[in-house]
């Protein structure tokens, strides 16, 4: 295909990557974004082998991995302590794991990755429409034109104003819990270093720590705190008052006192909401969609970042193969259906079993599941769905998975 210029709206994960690749693809890039300094919003994330083999073709797989913190397992025990949750990576072939990060330490290496390239960034603009002039899409803001491409790329989340107003507009269906996320110092705390590790109670309590590692390199690790519990309770549970707060955990789970114990103020805690949503298809004229812009669905599998990663080589893999524009969005759409589709359905098909009302869910998971998981094929089929890849994610976006012990012994010869 032709140079084109490409206007990517949102500098996030998503509207990072998909820049990096198109503009080393040859084309003319720039990102247009709200803030006047880009930044990341959230605690900390899980970055699985498919979000992971996204860096690894933009040539970050190094750099991300030096700062992360390997993780080997999902962990989750019920109140008394009893384990009910064991998803290991191993349990599938392979040679996986998971790599946890800080949001700003993903959101740092992409930036400056950009930054390095080029890419041209103009902030401080909030799109509020886009429109078709001829051929080509034209961005606005409140107070008119601001740019006009060939190609527009929705990267801007799940409140975009731009998909909002959008001929594929989804429905936006807001899920009843949300979360509140902080990023702590762990203080000598007793935690694994190696699992992403939760507790319950029953499906209404879910409290979580996640090692995350370093922003940069040289600067201390730290961890994400995080507490599910129903968007509507938030101002209850605040006008109760933090040390009543604190309380409840502890007596739940007394090795998360250090962390808690950093806790001063609600403003150190940022409230997380989650919705349900798919654009179909993911474009309209000139304009397309990825990440959360696109598809959006609760975080139970842990799958967001990842995604939206996906989505941006996927899109770009179109662009390089396909002769025309409408061509290569109708292939980006084909490439990325079935693998959003699943893991949509699989999300909201394990959001009660972890976030509902229902006693006897809960229940059935702490029993029945639980043992269930336990045999086998069953180990490897939960590995491989945590890992993103039950349904190749790989070949449609143009990726060739990383080799992971190969790669890990690289990094460690390099360290």
């Amino acid at each position: 295909m032709k140079q084109l210029d490409i206007g990517v709206a949102g500098a996030g994960t998503a509207g990072l990557a998909a820049a990096l690749f198109l503009s080393r693809a040859g084309h003319r890039v720039e990102i247009l974004e709200r803030f006047e300094t880009p930044a990341p919003v959230g605690s900390g994330l899980l970055m699985q082998p498919t979000g992971l083999t996204v860096l690894n073709a933009l040539g970050l797989f190094d750099t991300i991995h030096a700062i992360g913190s390997r993780i080997d397992r999902l962990h989750g025990a019920d109140a008394s302590g009893r384990t009910v949750l064991d998803v290991r990576y191993d349990a599938a072939p392979g040679g996986r794991y998971g790599l946890a990060v800080q949001r700003a330490a993903l959101f740092n290496t992409l930036l400056d990755a950009a930054v390095a390239d080029g890419i041209r960034i103009r902030t401080g603009i909030d799109l509020a429409s886009t429109g078709m002039r001829g051929d080509r899409a034209v961005l606005s803001d409140a107070e008119g034109v601001v740019g006009d491409y060939d190609l527009v790329i929705d990267a801007s989340g799940a409140r975009s104003m731009l998909a909002a107003k959008a001929a594929a507009a989804p429905s936006i269906r807001d899920l009843t819990y949300g979360a509140f996320w902080a990023t702590l110092d762990d203080h000598g705390a007793a935690y694994d270093k190696s699992a992403q590790s939760q507790r319950y109670d029953k499906a209404k309590v879910m409290i979580g720590v996640l090692p995350t590692g370093r922003i940069r390199r040289g600067e201390p690790e730290r961890v994400a705190f995080f507490w599910s519990l129903k968007v509507a309770d938030v101002e209850a549970v605040k006008a109760a008052g933090l040390d009543r707060w604190k309380a409840i955990i502890s007596n739940y789970w007394r090795d998360c006192v250090p962390f808690l114990d950093q806790i001063e103020d609600w403003d150190q805690l940022t409230l997380a909401r989650y919705a349900h949503r798919t654009a179909l298809p993911p474009f309209s004229d000139r304009l397309v969609f990825i990440g959360d812009s696109a598809h959006s669905t609760s975080p139970q599998l842990g799958q967001g970042a990842n995604m939206a990663l996906l989505d941006a080589a996927a899109l770009s893999h179109a662009l390089a193969r396909c002769a025309d524009i409408p061509s290569a969005l109708a292939a980006y759409a084909r490439a990325r259906r079935n693998h959003v589709r699943l893991f949509q359905l699989l999300s909201l098909a394990f959001t009660p079993f972890y976030q509902s009302d229902s006693t006897a869910i809960a229940w059935v998971r702490d029993r029945l599941v639980s043992t269930v998981a336990k045999i086998p094929p069953m180990p490897g089929l939960l590995a491989s769905i945590v890992a993103g890849t039950v349904l190749d994610p790989f070949e449609p976006a143009g990726l060739t998975e990383c080799k992971w012990q190969e790669d890990l012994s690289l990094l460690r010869g390099m360290a």
